[in-house]
């Protein structure tokens, strides 16, 4: 799922309950956990926002590929390949791999 501000807050003060309403936090309760953790300001929650995102574009050859892996009978592409002693389920998965590189 891509990152949210949400997620940025939840990252930076975990625990903590807050409510987020168009782009701002609007209430700020830390009342739930034994610590006074401090609202993190808007530059934290962007470059935390940021991190989150980068982390999220790094792994967008893992979602893709697993996409075209959840398309494949790879049990019964396995079993034909063990009868027929064929290689068409690492064929495919070679393909996937190659499509998409990490």
């Amino acid at each position: 799922m891509i990152p949210r501000l949400l997620d940025a807050v939840r990252s930076l003060a975990p625990n903590t309950v807050c409510h987020i309403e168009d782009g701002e936090i609007i209430n700020w309760d830390v009342s739930e956990i034994k610590t006074n953790i401090t609202q993190p300001t808007e530059t934290e929650l962007a470059t935390e926002l940021t991190r989150l995102q980068a982390a999220y574009d790094a792994q967008a050859y893992a979602r893709s590929r697993k996409a075209k892996y959840d398309l494949l009978n790879q049990d019964e592409m396995r079993y034909d390949d063990l009868i027929n002693s064929t290689t068409t389920w690492q064929d495919a998965i070679a393909a996937i791999k190659t499509e998409y590189p990490k």
